[in-house]
């Protein structure tokens, strides 16, 4: 008889739980945090919404890291477009298909590094499944959560999804081009996240006009110097001649448009 709330029923059956149910994916991440700090990899957790941004982001990236060596993860229901592309960009990517699973979990991203050279590159962007629920609460072992949130996604996301901001390091506010054509206001987005983050920190973007992409990279350097600093790993482009970005192919298809 269930004695918590009262309901009566009889078939409630009291189990106790003596082990988070979480623990098996946070055995395996950290396991792989292991493996990317012992190594110097920053390995950062890409999430937001469906069409937020996130492979548009990588691909400019790519054109600006071209002293780094990267490699990435996607994560997709059905498909392999937003690894496809990231290839295309220069970066080595696999595609991880989780059917109608909504996030990644730290085993799939382990699978998904195997015989992948990972540990030869700076940095390993994780493109969680587009979702700004699920994917917040499973550990997959990076040093870095991103939150990457469309100004077209409206004002109130950070207060109607607080656990997916509560966690993150940094929010990307993305398409910040399209604020002209919008009653959006980013004042309003960076205030709901002060009340969500413990530490708020946000910037604005847009892929498509380069703006604030310096700022995304500098970021992207600083957490890259801090794991260098904690685990004693070579600077970030070292061994460029083994490089795995493809920079000088995306160079040269950039000159043709």
């Amino acid at each position: 008889m269930c004695e918590t709330c009262g309901c009566g029923d009889p078939a409630v059956v009291r189990v106790d739980v003596h082990e988070r149910l979480l623990a098996g994916n946070d055995r395996v991440a950290a396991h792989n945090r292991e493996h990317f700090v012992g190594r110097g990899v920053l390995a950062v957790n890409m999430m937001g919404s469906p069409g937020s941004g996130k492979t548009a982001l990588l691909e400019a990236t790519a054109r600006l890291l071209c002293d780094w060596r990267l490699a990435a993860l996607s994560g997709d229901l059905a498909t392999a477009r937003d690894a496809e592309r990231l290839q295309a960009a220069g970066i080595p990517a696999r595609s991880i298909t989780t059917g109608a699973a909504c996030h990644l979990d730290a085993a799939l991203v382990h699978e998904g590094l195997h015989g992948a050279g990972w540990g030869e590159v700076d940095c390993v962007f994780i493109e969680n499944v587009g979702n700004l629920v699920c994917p917040a609460i499973y550990d997959l072992g990076q040093g870095a959560n991103v939150v990457v949130l469309s100004v077209t996604e409206g004002e109130d996301k950070p207060l109607k999804y607080p656990v997916m901001f509560k966690g993150a390091d940094l929010v990307v506010l993305s398409k910040v081009d399209l604020l002209p054509h919008l009653d959006v206001r980013v004042e309003v987005i960076v205030e709901a996240l002060s009340r969500v983050m413990p530490a708020t920190a946000a910037i604005e973007v847009s892929a498509r006009t380069g703006q604030g992409l310096g700022r995304w990279v500098s970021w992207l350097r600083a957490r890259r110097e801090a794991l260098r600093a904690a685990s004693g790993s070579a600077p970030a482009g070292a061994g460029a001649a083994a490089t795995t970005h493809a920079c000088p192919a995306l160079t040269a298809r950039n000159a043709k448009r």
